[in-house]
């Protein structure tokens, strides 16, 4: 089995248009959708587009995806940051009976066997959360106790959008960065599993993206910040790194 990852589209269905395109030629045997799908400026087309894979996809439930359904009930999630509010919003507005009763009945993470690797673990964050940090230079330690209770040799996470591959205890901790709102490069960033890891990024019209992402949703809220932040330039990977960590140190003070 070859396997394609995706990851963090939140909504970005240009994005994510360019990635399908090079999952098409390579073939794959199936798509794991990691979490995070459908926050952003085009919830229901994006989820549209995927519920089109059919069968192909395996679905992985993220936070903003739990976030979007908790919206959608009308009971918002108080732990978002104010900033985070009205997006969520928006989106859950846009969203079907039909998209969140998907959303609401994803797994928090797969297993699949997959050629050359064997049994790999796929999570939007980790195995016990869908909203824990761990990130590239995380401690050793902190990786033993987020995935204890995950036992596979290869783990495939997200959450952070930024690529990585690192071997961590004799184990292997892969991140494909995000497809929609990515850090450290431009593009539409995937992994392709099977026998081998590669991260991919696909590069794309970022003129005719802004056009699309305009047209489509003129009242989501920050689209011009979204187009120039996430599709004409990205933050650097030092600059994401920064901010998470402190998200990070500020989360472990409070538990």
């Amino acid at each position: 089995m070859r396997v394609a990852v995706l990851t963090d589209i939140h909504g970005n269905l240009p994005a994510l248009d360019a990635v399908l395109e090079e999952v098409d030629a390579a073939g794959v045997d199936a798509i794991v959708l990691n979490g995070d799908l459908a926050s952003g400026p085009m919830p229901a087309q994006t989820l549209d587009r995927l519920a089109a894979l059919g069968d192909r996809a395996i679905w992985v439930r993220g936070n903003a995806d739990r976030e979007l359904v908790a919206a959608y009930d009308g009971t918002p999630d108080g732990t978002l940051p104010e900033a985070a509010r009205p997006p969520t919003a928006y989106a859950a507005s846009r969203l079907t009976r039909a998209h969140r009763d998907r959303l609401a009945g994803l797994p928090l993470s797969v297993r699949l066997d997959v050629t050359g690797l064997g049994p790999v673990r796929f999570c939007h964050a980790t195995s016990r959360s869908d909203t824990e940090i761990v990130l590239v230079d995380s401690p050793v330690a902190r990786y033993r106790d987020a995935f204890a209770d995950a036992s596979e040799p290869t783990v495939v996470l997200g959450h952070t959008h930024m690529p990585f591959d690192r071997l961590v205890d004799r184990r292997r901790f892969v991140n494909p960065g995000s497809v929609g709102m990515p850090y450290g490069h431009t593009g539409a960033h995937w992994a392709l599993l099977g026998p081998h890891v590669t991260l991919r990024r696909a590069d794309y019209d970022t003129g005719a993206a802004a056009r699309t992402l305009r047209a489509s949703a003129p009242d989501y809220p920050g689209i011009e910040e979204f187009i120039a932040e996430n599709v004409q330039t990205v933050p650097s990977d030092a600059e994401a790194l920064a901010i998470f960590t402190e998200w990070s140190t500020t989360a472990d003070a409070e538990m």
